[in-house]
């Protein structure tokens, strides 16, 4: 009994020492756990970013303006560039500018689009046409013509006669 005795002391002596310990480990690990909490927080501080950002800003702006004034002294220069004394025309040059007619200009003209070319071919056939035989008629693709169709249809330029049958409206 008495060996059972002085076990269950030592034991006991042991289980507070381990308490002890535990206490004290746990304790450590709040204070750590505490710390980083605090520099995170510092790290993630509105105005800190705040800061950083118009720091940025300011810079940007600056950098801008910079840029805006070479832009400035680079038009100014190209300009300076362009311009030419200009001599004084004698009355006998305007005299002869004046007595030549100037021949007038042939107009050219722009090449008919996609759509155009379509429409055209739509606006010609009394009974309609479908995608195939615009294909043959144009060469073009079939989704090129299908979206032809699509977008003169909803501008209400052709209209559906049938299932694939296009007719001009």
């Amino acid at each position: 009994m008495k060996n059972l005795k002085k076990d269950l002391q030592a034991v006991t002596k042991e289980f507070d020492a381990l308490t002890k310990k535990t206490k004290k480990l746990t304790d450590e690990l709040k204070k750590k756990a505490a710390d980083q909490l605090n520099k995170a927080r510092e790290a993630v501080r509105p105005e800190v970013a705040a800061r950083k950002t118009a720091n940025t800003l300011k810079l940007l702006t600056k950098t801008m303006d910079k840029m805006i004034k070479a832009a400035e002294k680079f038009e100014k220069d190209q300009a300076a560039k362009k311009r030419k004394p200009k001599a004084k025309a004698t009355r006998k040059v305007a005299a002869k500018k004046k007595a030549v007619a100037k021949k007038p200009t042939a107009k050219k003209t722009a090449a008919p689009t996609a759509t155009d070319q379509v429409l055209k071919i739509i606006k010609r056939s009394k009974k309609g046409v479908d995608a195939p035989t615009l294909m043959k008629k144009t060469g073009f693709e079939d989704k090129k013509i299908r979206n032809i169709l699509f977008r003169a249809a909803k501008q209400g330029k052709i209209k559906r006669t049938g299932r694939g049958v296009y007719i001009a409206s």
